[in-house]
């Protein structure tokens, strides 16, 4: 390997990093705009987590919202466990 040799992978090397370096960048100055106009298009979400708590290792609350109404839901051990609600509360 001769000194020409040598001097061609070290370009090849940083060119490749710069690659990298730049789409690092791009991504990162304008992939948070395209998630957001991604989900801009998507429209309202109707069902979001509101909090969950960890009750042990087998067992946890969650707290869900689907359109105007909040569910507390326990989940863990193989099944689910909704809260009741009724249509006054």
């Amino acid at each position: 390997m001769d000194f020409l040799d040598l001097l061609r992978a070290i370009f090849g090397l940083a060119f490749t990093l710069g690659l990298i370096g730049g789409a690092a960048w791009l991504a990162r100055r304008y992939a948070p705009q395209l998630l957001a106009r991604l989900s801009a298009e998507r429209g309202e979400r109707r069902m979001a987590v509101i909090e969950t708590l960890v009750l042990d290792p087998a067992r946890r609350l969650v707290l869900v919202k689907i359109d105007d109404e909040e569910r507390l839901i326990l989940l863990g051990e193989g099944r689910e466990l909704i809260e009741p609600r009724g249509k006054g509360t």
